[in-house]
C-alpha cells in the first residue's frame, strides 16, 4: 500500500493526459484504501497537487462511482473548502456524476447512499459555483445537477431560473449556450 507522501509524490505525474489519469484512477479503483489519502491531498486546498487529486477523484467517479460511495460524508462535507480553478471543475463533475446515478431511472447503489444531507450539501455548493466567479464547465455542471435536484426540491429551479436570467448577458458565450438550453428545459418542466 502506498503512503500518502508515496501517493503526493506520485500526483507531479498526474496529468491532463487521459492515459495518464486512467492509470492513476486504476490504481486507486484497485485499492480503494487510497481513496482517504487522495482525499487528504485533495482537501489540503492551498497546494496545487490538490488539483491533481480532483482529477484523480473525478476519474475514479466515471470509472466507478460506487468507488466513492463508502466517502460522501467526507467529500460532500470538505468539498466546499476547494477553491483553485483547476480543482472546482473536477468537484463540481464528481457533483454531477453523484446526481446523474441518484435519478437515473435504474436502481443503483447511488441512490441508496445518497442521502438528504448529502444532496442538501450538493444544492448549496451547485448555487455557490453559479453566483461566484468560476468558470464556465464548473458553472455547467452545476446548472446540470440543479436542474435535476429541482425535480425534488421545489425551490431550486425559480432560483436557478433567476440566476440564469442575471447572468445572462454577461455570461461568455458557452455560458449563454448552457443557459438557453436550460432555461428552455426550466420552462418546459415548470409549465411557464
Amino acid at each position: 500500500m502506498m503512503t500518502t507522501e508515496q501517493l503526493y509524490k506520485e500526483l507531479d505525474y498526474v496529468n491532463h493526459s487521459r492515459d495518464n489519469r486512467k492509470k492513476y484512477a486504476n490504481l486507486v479503483i484497485n485499492h480503494p484504501e487510497m481513496l482517504p489519502q487522495v482525499m487528504d491531498i485533495l482537501f489540503n486546498v492551498n497546494d496545487k497537487r490538490s488539483a491533481r487529486a480532483a482529477w484523480l477523484l473525478e476519474f475514479v467517479a466515471r470509472e466507478n462511482l460506487n468507488a466513492i460511495l463508502p466517502h460522501l460524508d467526507r467529500i460532500t462535507e470538505e468539498m466546499h473548502k476547494v477553491h483553485l480553478d483547476s480543482a472546482v471543475r473536477p468537484i463540481a463533475k464528481v457533483c454531477e456524476y453523484l446526481i446523474e446515478a441518484y435519478y437515473h431511472k435504474l436502481h443503483n447503489q447511488t441512490k441508496e447512499q445518497l442521502t438528504t444531507v448529502h444532496k442538501e450539501r450538493i444544492i448549496e455548493l451547485s448555487f455557490d459555483y453559479m453566483i461566484t466567479d468560476q468558470k464556465v464547465a464548473a458553472k455547467a455542471y452545476s446548472m446540470r445537477s440543479l436542474f435535476l435536484l429541482g425535480k425534488e426540491y421545489d425551490w431550486v429551479h425559480p432560483e436557478l431560473i433567476m440566476i440564469l436570467e442575471r447572468d445572462y448577458n454577461a455570461g461568455s458565450a458557452a455560458f449563454k449556450a448552457r443557459a438557453r438550453q436550460l432555461l428552455k428545459k426550466l420552462k418546459a418542466h415548470n409549465g411557464q
